[in-house]
């Protein structure tokens, strides 16, 4: 099995932790892990990664990413969403304008405290662990940015869809009852999918079951462990430095045909065969380039 990402369209019903279980089964392949946990209510956009691109898996999670989900109001669940049981209810009494008016409001930077029913450790315990047991603690809050965040559909008096563009870490859930907090009116999320993880994107992703008719010539849905970093400049090092850069040391300018001209946080270096080797970064005090994450 080739290694590369697969973009996965996680239906509802599954964990992720099932996802990657069932991709395990039908590319009989153990090394595969996912990119960002989904709750099994939630869909869409979950890409896997196999082989040796288990390595990106940091990068992928670490990822900007974007969802759609439906806000409904008049109460507060349990668990911030529609699986959790109802804790208490309002009357409500809210404008079109106001409701705009507050979601935009959590634009930039924005403290969330995680929910508890969440994958979190704190003291080496998950929260829903805990949650499960009735036990509810204080969770330390923190800081995440909503980049963009619009109300894309009116469904009905107490409900409309809003679509998030988001930073790693952001509880969608949190941020649904946080709306309600502000609105003074309560709410929780009824629904969510996950249209974006990174570039890749929903319309691009394939089921469960595409994955198992696929199977044989899966070659046009793996996409590419360098095509995640394609933002990077591309520097290609001379045949004389193989030895070198196979072993993962530093390498001295001059062992690059060319180097960027802008400076870069990250360069993608090939071999002068043209294969792909890993990241690297220039230290300049040195006039060294350094390997920031090996892919061969």
């Amino acid at each position: 099995m080739q290694s590369g990402i697969i973009n996965i369209y996680k239906e509802k019903g599954f964990t992720s932790h099932d996802v990657v279980a069932k991709a395990r089964g039908i590319l009989r392949e153990r090394k595969i892990g996912h990119t960002g946990t989904l709750d099994p209510d939630a869909e869409g956009v979950l890409p896997i990664c196999i082989g040796k691109a288990t390595k990106v898996v940091p990068y992928l999670t670490d990822a900007d990413k974007c969802y759609e989900a439906t806000v409904r109001l008049g109460a507060y669940t349990t668990t911030e969403d529609a699986s959790g049981e109802i804790l208490e209810t309002f009357p409500v009494q809210v404008t079109k304008e106001q409701i705009l008016e507050v979601v935009k409001s959590f634009e930039g930077s924005y403290t969330q405290t995680p929910p508890m029913y969440s994958a979190i450790k704190v003291n080496g315990v998950r929260l829903y662990e805990l949650a499960r047991k009735g036990i509810v603690i204080d969770r330390p809050s923190r800081e995440v940015t909503i980049i963009q965040c619009d109300v894309i559909e009116w469904i009905d008096e107490t409900a409309f869809k809003i679509r998030v563009d988001c930073s790693k870490g952001t509880y969608i859930r949190t941020l649904c009852t946080d709306i309600g907090k502000k609105l003074g009116c309560g709410a929780y999320m009824e629904t969510l999918l996950r249209t974006r993880v990174g570039q890749y994107m929903l319309e691009d992703s394939i089921t469960l079951k595409q994955l198992e008719t696929y199977k044989e010539e899966i070659t046009p849905y793996m996409h590419t462990i360098e095509a995640l970093f394609k933002k990077y400049p591309e520097v290609t090092i001379k045949e004389d430095y193989n030895k070198i850069l196979y072993n993962g040391n530093p390498l001295s300018f001059k062992a690059a045909v060319a180097l960027p001209k802008e400076p870069v946080d990250f360069m993608r270096v090939y071999d002068n065969e043209g294969k792909f080797i890993g990241l690297y970064t220039i230290n300049e005090g040195k006039q060294q380039l350094t390997m920031e994450r090996n892919f061969m």
